[in-house]
């Protein structure tokens, strides 16, 4: 099946086209495989370049829109603006072309991309000096999402870390080059649903804290008060 993967909870806008085969047993993972992929790390260009990156994919391969299955979707964690974006862009799709969307967790896909048969730490950039945080072993994910500040984050048993490579940096760990969610990592964290064929839960976004908007609603309400 041929799946259209985007997620936009980290300043990497991120479109792809990707193959999913079923397992040929049940030793062996699913086949995935990336046919057209487009990345801009840009947190302030959502909106302008999602679905122009979705629509390169789509000539790059020479795929019709009707002949895609499925649509994935990261759902967070991720800043309010960005996030809804992606899940609108998805939203969109599934419904004009009348497709299944799917929903990933950003940090699962940034685990399953990594592929690290440890313990590690998925860290993103949260803002206001945060982290997101999640934390995996053997692929599975063993605590989080939460968001908190870098020094606060439980490591755990953690022999890795990967995501925005400024903050994993701060760990002092072994730091895989994996920094955003792809299109295959997306697609391997909802490869179960997704051949299995059934109805998605609706898409709800892994926000973890209010929008800006309203936390400096309730700033300037505060000050009137006092």
């Amino acid at each position: 099946m041929l799946v259209l993967a985007v997620d936009t909870a980290t300043p990497a806008v991120t479109a792809g086209l990707v193959h999913l085969s079923p397992a040929a047993d049940s030793d062996t993972p699913p086949a995935v495989v990336t046919r057209a992929v487009r990345v801009r790390v840009d947190a302030r260009a959502h909106a302008e370049v999602l679905t122009p990156q979705i629509l390169e994919c789509l000539a790059e391969t020479g795929t019709a829109r009707d002949e895609l299955d499925a649509v994935v979707a990261g759902v967070g964690p991720g800043p309010f603006t960005g996030l809804r974006v992606g899940l609108a862009t998805a939203a969109a799709f599934g419904d004009a072309l009348g497709l299944p969307v799917f929903g990933a967790c950003s940090l699962d896909a940034i685990a399953a991309e990594a592929g690290h048969p440890g313990e590690l730490l998925v860290v993103t950039d949260a803002r206001r000096r945060e982290v997101y945080w999640a934390r995996y072993r053997d692929g599975v994910r063993v605590a989080g999402p939460e968001v908190t500040k870098p020094g606060e984050v439980p490591r755990g048993d953690a022999d890795a870390v990967a995501g925005s490579a400024p903050h994993a940096a701060l760990y002092e760990l072994p730091v895989l080059p994996v920094e955003s969610p792809t299109p295959s990592g997306l697609v391997r964290v909802a490869a179960a649903e997704l051949l299995a064929g059934g109805t998605p839960d609706p898409l709800v976004p892994l926000y973890l804290r209010r929008p800006d908007a309203v936390e400096n609603a309730f700033r300037t309400l505060d000050r009137a008060g006092a």
